[in-house]
Formats: C-alpha cells, structure tokens, sequence
C-alpha cells in the first residue's frame, strides 16, 4: 500500500474505533493493536497516530501458522489454557482494540483436532467476558480490518491486484475523505435501522433456495449496524432470542475458520438449538465447532446486508468481507455462539448474566458467521396479524 493509502486505512480505523465506543479515544487511553506480520506498515502508522493522539498504542503480533500448528499440535491442556501473569489486570484496563487480519495461511490448522481450538476459546472467554462488561459501560471499543495477502488472494480465485482493489473499493479508500463517505453510510444505515426497530415483530421469516428459517426477536432488542466494530460494515442485524429459532438455514458462502474450511453448510433448528447440521466440506470441523459449549448450538445474531451500500461484489475468503456481500442479491447471515449484548434496548450496565438468559441472549465461547447471498425474502410477521415484506433480493423495502 502506497503511504496515502495507509493514511486513509488508519484514519478510518481510528473512526470506527471512535464510533465503536461512547467517547472517542483520548489522551492516556490503552489500545491494543494486534496484527499479523504482513500487515505492519498498517500497524506502524496506527501506532504513529495514535501516538499523536496521546494515546498509548500497545502492539502485538499475533501466532504465525507454525506456531498455531505447534501451538494446537503439541500443547497440553495446560499450556493451551495458560494465562500469563498480569492478563486478567491488561484486559481489566484496555480502553480500545484494533485488529489488523492479514493471514498468511488459511488452511495450516486442517490436521489440527478441532476441540484444541475450542479448548483454547473456552480458556479465553473470561477475557471476552471481561471486555464486554467494559464495553457495555462505555470504557472500551473494538474494530478489525484486514489487510490484503497472497493468501486471501488466492484463496478467493483472484489475483493479489484485484483483491487489493475490492479491499480499497470496499472501505472506500479510493476516495479523498473516505470518513466523510463513511459518515454518510451511517447516517443512511441509521434511517433503516429507526425503521425497523419501529415494527412491533413476532417473527422474522427468511426464505431462500435453501432457507426456511424464522427467528424470534425476542423482548427488548434493537437493531444494530454500522457500529464502527468492522471495517468495512453494511451488515444490520439484531441478536434474537435464541429459543425462538425454528428451521432450515444453508451457507452457500465458503467459510475459513481457525485454520480450516467448511462449504456447504447446512443447519437444521428446532426448540431454538442445531438438531442436525451438515456441511458439503470440513463437517467434522462443524460438528467440532458446535460442541464447543452449550450455546454454541444456538443463534446468537441474524443480519441482512443491503447491496446499495456495499461496493462487495466476489468472494473475498474473509468472513468479514462475505458477511457484508453485496452483488446481486445481498446477503443474510446467522451466527452460532455468541449474542451481542448492544441489542439490548435498555441500560447495557444493568444487563447481568442472569437477565440476559431470561431475555434470551445467546452466551457462548464461540461466534461463527455463515453467510447466504442467495435470492430471498424476509417477511416480519407482527403481532397485529399483519405480514410486511422487509427485506427481497437484497434490498431493505423501506416505505
């Protein structure tokens, strides 16, 4: 990336992490920015800015593909789930989070036996559940990006050029003040979202080649998007009420994950929880993935993305960037694990444990996106009776 270019990625990084979080990011707040090796000049002109800032940057480089292949291969449980001496206080700290995805493998982790990576997300949960508390009380905000690689290009059957030119294109990067273009999405997103959190639903009922699917709001929820927390994000979405979901739901997007990679998924609901799932590639891997904990079978989040505001328009073998696909038809995703509490329409601070399970909020160690960009309809079935069409062939039908 050209010097102008890694300005503009930074400055809108710093805008979404400032989005991402009730106040912006000032003197003497802890961000951490972590990244994998290919995307340093990225983070080096982070770290300058944030500098500038008065902040204080603290980078780490994440696992090569060697040392997760030594890490999950030869590990005991006890290293797998090891906490260094002063984590718990680090993460008790953080004021913001900025994660810059540049792999340089995707499938190095295929031989690995799943339920080590699941152990792994399991002995790190405390720490999640940590930032979230701080995040719902406006102390710490998160955002990821990724940055272009031969891997991710080849992965997704392009050359590094045209990868590099959909992340430009997909962040707006190409543009003189991409800010201001993002600024204007938000607006434009914030229109949709007032709307549909305007509709006294029952259910959502989601149809596609594939899909039979309805999903229950549940009490007290709001639509979300456009939260700073991915860059790029055109996604609206909502976490339902998990017990609520009946159903058949089919991924036709590739999906990578931890190493490895599942086509074809398909997922089969009932009494709210994955009663059957089958994936055309990496099945093993998904039946892994799901016996991660009790949640991990259920849906933490349902979203639609709107093809006018993505300029996404091929498979890029980055879950970020296919969850916000736009090209012909949009697309829909679930995800199984993990709920996010900003649903929540009331004080997030008052949201404890036990009131999210009551209202039906997913809690899990896992959070795994699959996506549809088949043609479809979402019907919202209110409680008066009445069945509006909200969203077909990938556009919201705002009146």
């Amino acid at each position: 990336m050209s010097t102008s270019l890694l300005n503009r990625y930074a400055e809108v990084l710093l805008w979404a992490l400032d989005t991402a979080r009730k106040t912006p990011i000032s003197k003497e707040d802890m961000v951490l920015v972590r990244y994998h090796a290919p995307a340093l000049p990225l983070a080096e002109t982070l770290f300058d800015k944030l500098l500038e800032r008065g902040a204080h940057p603290i980078p780490r480089v994440v696992l090569s593909p060697a040392m997760e292949e030594s890490f999950y291969g030869k590990g005991s449980d006890a290293q797998i789930g090891f906490h260094a001496p002063g984590e718990k206080e680090f993460f008790l700290s953080l004021n913001g989070s900025i994660t810059l995805h540049a792999p340089e493998s995707l499938t190095h982790l295929a031989k690995t036996d799943p339920s080590r990576i699941a152990y792994f997300a399991r002995s790190r949960k405390p720490f999640k559940d940590i930032l979230d508390e701080r995040d719902a009380r406006g102390q710490f905000g998160w955002t990821l990006c990724i940055y272009p690689t031969e891997e991710l290009a080849r992965q997704a059957g392009l050359t590094l050029e045209a990868y590099e030119k959909q992340v430009f294109n997909a962040c707006f990067l190409d543009m003189e003040n991409p800010v201001e273009k993002w600024q204007s999405i938000l607006e434009k997103a914030d229109r949709l979202k007032s709307w549909l959190n305007s509709l006294d639903v029952q259910k959502f009922h989601i149809e596609a080649k594939g899909c039979d699917l309805l999903i229950t709001p549940g009490d007290q929820r709001k639509w979300l998007g456009l939260s700073g927390h991915n860059i790029p994000s055109f996604e609206l979405f909502i976490s339902p009420d998990w017990r609520g979901v009946e159903g058949t739901f089919y991924a036709d997007q590739i999906s990578f994950r931890s190493g490895h990679k599942v086509s074809g998924v398909r997922l089969e609901f009932a009494g709210g929880e994955v009663v059957r799932a089958r994936a055309d590639e990496g099945e093993k891997f998904l039946h892994q993935q799901l016996a991660t904990d009790t949640g991990a079978r259920r849906v933490g989040e349902f979203s639609l993305t709107d093809k006018r505001f993505s300029r996404i328009n091929c498979f890029m073998a980055n879950t970020l960037f296919d969850e916000n696909y736009g090209g012909e038809w949009g697309n829909c995703h679930i995800a199984v694990g993990s709920a996010y509490a900003d649903s929540f329409t009331g004080d997030l601070s008052t949201l404890g444990p036990e009131e999210k399970k009551a209202l039906g909020f997913n809690d899990s160690a896992l959070h795994w996106d699959l996506v549809n960009t088949q043609p479809k309809t979402v019907d919202a079935l209110l409680h008066s009776g009445k069945r509006i069409r909200i969203y077909e062939n990938g556009l919201f039908m705002h009146p």
